[in-house]
């Protein structure tokens, strides 16, 4: 019993820490100079209007002038000087920026290795101990440094990255804001001459900055943000509020002129809403492998195999209830959409001619289940 009391302490000393902690926010982008920085910037002076205390705890400019010029008007706490090899390095002070202890800060560059003799290695732990103070964070970071995918990155520019931040720093953010671009759009600001000076746009053009690699890049990163952004839904929205993604269960017999068109017909549908799909065959004892003809086995193995080629995950279950089956399926799944051919002499013209069928569509109906009878 003391030991459960002691979980319990524990357990409400973490809510309130939590609630104590303050809000991370990061901006993601696809490549350098989509405006990351520019952006963070311009909210940092939207909040100093609104009277928030927000301070710039470090911010890299990269000598670009139309960001250099929103840095004015924003406190900035300034930088500390740790010497290394008889270099003087600049870095954040997050001591300074705890004890000056503004709502907000801005933290540029959330990937940046500290100088050998800081607190932390990494400015992502600088930032956790922010936040820990209880200060919000505003940071930014380019897709290509998030861990998980930094193979996947290297593959498509051919260059080592070698700071990178942990997949959990994503996963704690309360905001994700992905910073778009089209490839045109971002190497027309590269020859523009706003992310680099004009001695290095040659080299970006032929390198990182190629069209296909930026295409590839932003779809990592819409693909990222559109992760995130699911991930807080199912762990925050309940379930009776949340707007069911589509997902589709074909339901097939041995029939052979209907188990096709169904399977087709329903791929093209899970196709258009981008949606799984799966497709059921339920085996009855009048289905059994004694009783079928080999010719309907053929037919209905060759169906599994293209129901597996457009994508279908394939359920085979023996039962005599039907309509059971196919109701404890969808629950399963989580269907939205059953779809079933129109009726032959097969086994949903049994199911029409008797009372489950009626069964059937009370059971969809309670489950906001919509049912299609392919032609």
């Amino acid at each position: 019993m003391q030991e459960n009391k002691a979980e319990s302490a524990i357990k409400f000393l973490d809510l309130v820490k939590k609630s104590r902690r303050g809000k991370l926010k990061i901006y993601i982008g696809m490549s350098p100079g989509v405006g990351k920085t520019y952006r963070m910037l311009q909210e940092a002076h939207a909040l100093l209007r609104g009277e928030i205390d927000v301070c710039i705890g470090y911010i890299e400019t990269h000598k670009r002038s139309e960001t250099e010029a929103l840095v004015a008007g924003v406190p900035i706490i300034p930088r500390k000087n740790i010497f290394y090899r008889g270099k003087s390095l600049e870095e954040m002070d997050v001591q300074t920026i705890i004890n000056r202890h503004p709502e907000i800060v801005i933290v540029d560059e959330l990937a940046h290795t500290n100088a050998e003799g800081s607190k932390n290695e990494k400015r992502w732990q600088d930032v956790f101990d922010i936040l820990d103070a209880g200060i919000s964070v505003i940071s930014a970071v380019n897709i290509q440094h998030l861990e998980s995918i930094n193979e996947a990155v290297e593959q498509i520019t051919g260059i080592s990255i070698k700071e990178r931040i942990p997949d959990k720093i994503l996963e704690i953010a309360d905001e994700i804001v992905n910073i778009d671009l089209t490839a045109d759009e971002l190497v027309n600001r590269l020859k523009e001459g706003k992310i680099y000076d004009q001695s290095k746009i040659k080299q970006a053009l032929g390198n990182f900055f190629r069209p296909d690699k930026i295409l590839q890049l932003r779809e990592l990163a819409l693909k990222e943000v559109v992760h995130q952004v699911e991930r807080k839904i199912h762990a925050e929205i309940p379930k009776s509020l949340k707007l069911r993604p589509e997902n589709f269960l074909a339901c097939i017999s041995s029939n052979v002129e209907t188990a096709g068109i169904v399977i087709r017909k329903t791929a093209r549908l899970a196709s258009y809403y981008h949606s799984p799909w799966t497709v059921l065959y339920v085996q009855s004892d009048s289905e059994s492998l004694d009783k079928i003809r080999l010719d309907k086995q053929r037919h209905l193995i060759n169906h599994f195999k293209l129901a597996t080629e457009l994508g279908a995950d394939v359920v085979k279950v023996k039962s005599n209830t039907i309509a059971q089956s196919i109701i404890d399926m969808a629950t399963e799944k989580e269907i939205t959409t059953i779809c079933i051919g129109k009726p032959h002499l097969n086994i949903f013209q049994v199911i029409l001619r008797t009372a489950i069928f009626n069964q059937l569509l009370r059971n969809l109906a309670t489950k906001e289940i919509d049912l299609v009878i392919l032609s």
